[in-house]
């Protein structure tokens, strides 16, 4: 019969309190972004539009639906989050999740906006725009 090694408890506790820092920190994160998705979505659209990640005839419209995106997050099911960002996963060392998100959300979803006209750039040109905006609201 093979026996069944578990860690130790020290070792439960370590990764527990690691789950539990990383949980604060993602509720932190969403709860930040939807108390301040109105200036957080005028400064991303702006950003993506001077970077020339996108283009567009309605910046109010893109900025209104970004807008929504940042509101929603917060009730947003884990699976779902994780499914969605699971493609660019790997594009940073250290992802800020609202980022990786948003990022996908353009790549997929935003180009299909009746004002975009286009979406320029690879997700990591996608993701350093918008991480560079929402990098002010991550808890350090």
């Amino acid at each position: 019969m093979a026996r069944h090694i578990s860690p130790s408890n020290a070792t439960n506790k370590t990764i527990n309190a690691i789950d539990r820092k990383r949980e604060k920190e993602r509720y932190i994160l969403l709860k930040n972004a939807r108390e301040n998705a109105a200036e957080l979505a005028t400064s991303l659209v702006q950003r993506l539009l001077d970077e020339r990640i996108i283009e567009t005839n309605s910046d109010r419209a893109v900025r209104e639906t970004i807008e929504n995106q940042l509101k929603k997050l917060i009730d947003m099911d884990e699976f779902d989050m994780q499914y969605k960002v699971a493609p660019i996963r790997s594009v940073s060392q250290d992802p800020n999740i609202i980022s990786l998100y948003l990022t996908q959300f353009i790549i997929e979803d935003l180009i299909n906006h009746p004002h975009i006209q286009d979406v320029f750039g690879d997700d990591l040109d996608v993701y350093n725009a918008v991480d560079s905006v929402l990098s002010k609201i991550r808890p350090r």
